[in-house]
């Protein structure tokens, strides 16, 4: 049965060509989008870890919930002594101090609201390496009161590396403080709206500026992503349960879920659209060569040939086929994927961002096996029911085919 079935298909060359060409094309389409589309998650994601909020964060119970309402009820306290601990991991790169607060900044004119940090600059410039400085350098620890700012802040204010600004925010204690900073650079994120806000100092700034001596969070940069869920697994065993929260990169993320929540439903219809493409037009060239074959048909019916069994030889047929038409497309699909690659794609700036960036193919195991598996399955389903029409079709009618 599989030797008859393998020799059929290459009787009329020109059809299974056909029919090979809709599966390869199909298969190569999933193969390139979903590439595309898992390069975009990668990117956004490393974007994201290294501009902003890194691999894991941790904060004091209740300070995702209510840290926004009352921040000064949710500082760390002696978080040092967990930093030497942490850092000493073999999946930590940097483990660093952070103090978030909001106020006004002033440049002399105006008031414009910011969102600011106080930082380890060393250990943030290492981590933040997809933070780009536009305009000046990165702040050192040899900069007591400089501040690097935002490009829309920037904007917003008018000021560029060596002008001042004065930032403005409430203490611990509930009074007003003030201190003066000198823009040393402006950097820009994948974020505008992050651009539009965010301020980094000095963490001891931020601490005299808040009158405080505490942080708000501690944060992680791996030297792995995919160690995350590791590492938070056994953060969460070793802190004291209760006092303390860990929350992993794409829990932190919002804009990053919804973004890939947006192009996995678009993907995911994509791969619909295909395998109906593959289907209906499989369906149209099986029909066609069956319906040429309906006197071969009629004389194996008439040798003794029972209808399950030409239903068999038909399904086996164009499973072949399907197999041989998916497996092609895998083998172009990841060719061109690393030939497209190599050479890159320059794509515009995705939304809330203003930067272009280069798109690559990935080659993603799951994807290709998506693809392979639409190719096959969409092949053997547009064979069913021709058949089932064929197969059940009276002896007499068939043979009359011949004449």
């Amino acid at each position: 049965m599989f030797k008859l079935a393998f020799r059929n298909i290459f009787r009329q060359p020109m059809r299974t060509c056909l029919t090979l060409a809709v599966i390869v094309f199909g298969v190569i389409g999933l193969i390139l989008m979903g590439g595309f589309v898992a390069d975009a998650f990668l990117q956004l994601q490393e974007a994201t870890i290294h501009s902003q909020i890194g691999h894991i964060q941790i904060h004091k119970s209740g300070y995702r919930t209510q840290g926004r309402r009352e921040p000064y009820k949710y500082l760390l306290k002696s978080s040092q002594e967990l930093i030497v601990d942490f850092e000493a991991w073999p999946e930590v790169a940097e483990v660093m101090m952070r103090l978030g607060f909001s106020g006004l900044s002033n440049n002399g004119r105006a008031n414009y609201p910011i969102i600011g940090e106080g930082v380890e600059p060393d250990k943030e410039a290492r981590m933040g390496s997809l933070l780009s400085i536009v305009e000046g350098r990165q702040i050192t620890h040899s900069d007591k009161f400089g501040i690097l700012i935002g490009k829309g802040v920037a904007q917003a204010l008018l000021v560029k590396p060596g002008d001042f600004i004065t930032l403005l925010a409430n203490t611990a204690g509930g009074a007003l403080n003030s201190l003066e900073f000198e823009v040393i650079g402006v950097f820009q994120s994948f974020s505008k709206d992050f651009d539009n806000r965010a301020v980094r100092i000095l963490l001891t700034a931020a601490q005299e500026l808040l009158a405080t001596h505490d942080t708000d969070s501690i944060v992680f940069s791996l030297k792995a992503t995919d160690a995350s869920d590791a590492v938070v697994s056994r953060l969460k065993k070793q802190l004291p349960e209760g006092q303390f929260e860990v929350a992993p990169w794409y829990e932190l993320a919002d804009f990053y879920q919804k973004t890939v929540d947006l192009y996995r439903r678009q993907f995911g219809v994509l791969e619909a659209v295909i395998l109906v493409m593959v289907l209906l037009s499989v369906a149209n060239t099986v029909n066609m060569a069956l319906y040429e074959r309906t006197g071969e048909f009629g004389t194996l019916k008439a040798l003794g040939n029972r209808p399950r069994d030409l239903f068999r030889l038909i399904m086996l047929e164009y499973t072949l086929i399907g197999l041989i038409g998916g497996g092609i497309g895998s083998v172009l699909g990841i060719l061109l994927a690393w030939i497209i690659s190599s050479i890159g794609i320059p794509m515009p700036p995705m939304p809330n961002s203003d930067l272009a960036y280069t798109a690559h193919i990935s080659i993603v195991p799951e994807v290709i096996a998506v693809a392979f598996a639409v190719g096959v399955v969409g092949t053997i389903l547009a064979a069913v029911i021709p058949a089932l029409r064929v197969s059940r079709m009276p002896v007499i009618d068939a043979l009359r085919a011949n004449v």
